[in-house]
């Protein structure tokens, strides 16, 4: 056996059929671990192609060229090892695979055996598993390459491969092995969650190694890929039970090598660990910041255009572009910022840079107060953020009269509460949307998870964006996350944005409108959402498990608001722009939660309630 051997994972920032991004990340990690001596290097699954191809997995073509670029790639493998990932269609059917690469040759291909099919994936609609045991032969290129549940020798080590999946079920692949390896090879898709990575780290990585008493690699994808997942660029090694190698997740780059020197005679390691994010409104920052950076230069968007009310939500996403902004400047500098944003920038400052990226509108009503207006402009102004302000009634006021004029009566407040809230929200949609389109950017949308659960939005009014940047996380983590980002990041002009109470401001000033009171504390309905969707609980389940918490007929009340609203608009929710996922649910219908949205409403349940 070699007595030491240099290890190396990359982390590659890839697009769906981007093959020039995609390709060229794959050959600058080769060419940058061949720089250092790298003798093993694992890159992550579905590499060539990306992860997030959907349906384009099931075409002819997509897994044709894939092995065309995958050719294209070995000529770099002179004098390294390196496991590449893409999918092969065998007789009609489609296979998660990996190629172990060596000196120029394809020596064998792995195929993924266990196919994730819960929350956010689907992979049964475009793969097949691989059967447990099985060995045959593919031609490439004239030569016959083993495939399937292969193992390979390489520099007198055994090496056996997990992807992704594999390692997170019971029965795995290298279970079954008749013989034991040296090196488990695990190139994966990991989609982001909060605190995931500490499981992945001790659980997937450290405890893999111990138990099939092994050097255990792991290569995740970076960045926001596809559109909804981040990955976080997770590069873990680790021999025997320790962890030997981790780099930065959730950095602004397009590849990250991280190298780990192993002496496997001797079972000692050149320890290579990163800092890393633990705390849940860290990783928030880091994680939306740079879903957001990738999201507007692969849609080739010029930056970002928000409505600015002066409250939580909309200070939430402004603050995230402003974070993402400085992060990207530090970690990439101005060039670097520049030639991925694909346009120049004035400036080298993360405000300046930020007034030619973000602009703010606040549009106010006759409802509007001027706490929410000194919010939204200081806030704007300490960030850098562009930002106009102008009054939107005459618009509402149009609206208004015509619907009075064909109806014949006037509306009032008692009789027609809801209609007028809603004309003012979408009052505002269409002349921000001018300002994105003349402008180039992406609109967001403001809705955060807890809104969209019980449907306390308009529809084509704060909802009407490109992207529902926040849509993944619930009210009251948000309101925890602004308190942190004007004490630990620095924001200081969130200050007033903290001071206000949450509250959509679209009733008259002496009603003294509160987000809370149209609904219920958003802490409560955290826990009832947690439980009901996350948990599938019954509403009679969901009161057995909060009853001790609350006054039990006020929890019934919040437990029948929340169980009627979240059925009357799953329409609502099938129509929000896209969004992030972050924790370990979501309720995107497209990614997470499937609900019909025509039901029976939970009408049995909640008389039984």
């Amino acid at each position: 056996m070699s007595q030491k051997l240099k290890l190396a994972g990359a982390c590659l920032n890839q697009t769906p059929i981007d093959w020039g991004n995609n390709i060229g990340n794959i050959k600058r990690a080769i060419d940058d671990a061949k720089k250092e001596g790298v003798d093993i290097l694992c890159l992550p699954e579905l590499c060539i192609t990306g992860y997030g191809c959907e349906d384009l997995f099931l075409s002819q073509w997509l897994p044709q060229t894939a092995m065309q670029k995958l050719l294209e790639i070995i000529p770099h493998t002179n004098g390294i090892a390196v496991c590449v990932g893409l999918p092969i269609r065998i007789e009609e059917k489609n296979y998660n695979t990996t190629a172990f690469i060596a000196d120029g040759e394809i020596k064998t291909i792995y195929a993924k055996q266990k196919l994730a099919n819960d929350g956010v994936h689907y992979e049964p609609r475009w793969f097949t598993p691989w059967p447990s045991g099985v060995i045959e032969s593919l031609e490439i290129d004239g030569e016959q390459i083993p495939i399937g549940h292969v193992t390979v020798t390489h520099k007198d080590l055994t090496i056996g491969f997990e992807i992704c999946e594999d390692a997170w079920q019971p029965d795995r692949p290298i279970e079954q092995l008749d013989s034991k390896v040296d090196l488990v090879l695990n190139p994966s898709a990991s989609h982001f969650a909060f605190g995931k990575s500490i499981f992945r780290e001790n659980v997937i990585v450290k405890e893999s190694s111990k138990k099939f008493d092994c050097v255990y690699l792991y290569a995740n994808l970076l960045g926001n890929e596809a559109g909804r997942m981040i990955y976080d660029g997770d590069v873990l090694i680790a021999q025997k039970g320790k962890l030997i190698g981790r780099n930065h997740r959730l950095w602004y780059h397009d590849y990250r090598l991280l190298t780990v020197e192993v002496d496997f005679e001797n079972n000692t390691a050149t320890e290579n660990i990163k800092p890393h994010y633990s705390d849940r409104k860290e990783e928030f920052a880091h994680a939306a910041g740079l879903a957001l950076f990738d999201y507007c230069r692969k849609s080739r968007s010029r930056g970002f255009v928000l409505s600015l009310s002066g409250g939580a939500d909309s200070s939430t996403i402004a603050t995230l572009i402003a974070f993402a902004v400085r992060t990207a400047l530090e970690q990439r500098g101005k060039a670097g910022l520049e030639d991925k944003l694909g346009f120049k920038l004035k400036g080298d400052t993360p405000e300046v840079i930020t007034s030619q990226l973000l602009t703010t509108a606040y549009q106010a009503t006759k409802n509007s107060s001027e706490a929410t207006f000194n919010s939204a402009k200081n806030l704007a102004e300490s960030l850098g953020a562009t930002f106009y302000n102008w009054q939107i009634d005459e618009g509402v006021d149009h609206y208004q009269s015509t619907i009075e004029s064909a109806i014949g009566r006037k509306l009032t407040w008692e009789q027609d509460d809801i209609t007028l809230q809603n004309i003012q929200a979408r009052s505002r949609a269409p002349i921000i949307w001018m300002l994105a389109n003349l402008e180039n950017k992406l609109l967001m949308a403001t809705s955060n998870r807890s809104e969209g659960d019980v449907g306390y939005a308009t529809m084509d009014g704060d909802t009407s964006g490109s992207i529902s940047p926040i849509a993944g996380v619930d009210k009251h983590f948000i309101l925890q996350w602004l308190k942190y980002a004007e004490s630990e990041l620095g924001f200081d002009g969130l200050k007033h944005v903290n001071a206000l109470t949450p509250t959509a401001e679209l009733r008259p000033e002496d009603q003294n409108q509160t987000d809370e009171e149209d609904l219920m504390p958003y802490e409560v309905l955290m826990k009832i959402e947690r439980e009901a969707i996350l948990n599938g609980n019954s509403p009679k389940q969901v009161f057995e498990v909060l009853k001790s918490e609350y006054d039990p007929d006020i929890l019934k009340g919040w437990i029948k608001k929340f169980y009627r609203l979240w059925t009357r608009n799953q329409w609502k929710r099938e129509r929000y722009a896209p969004s992030f996922h972050f924790d370990d649910f979501n309720i995107d219908p497209r990614s997470w939660y499937r609900f019909p949205i025509l039901s029976g409403g939970y009408r049995e349940e909640l008389e039984g309630l």
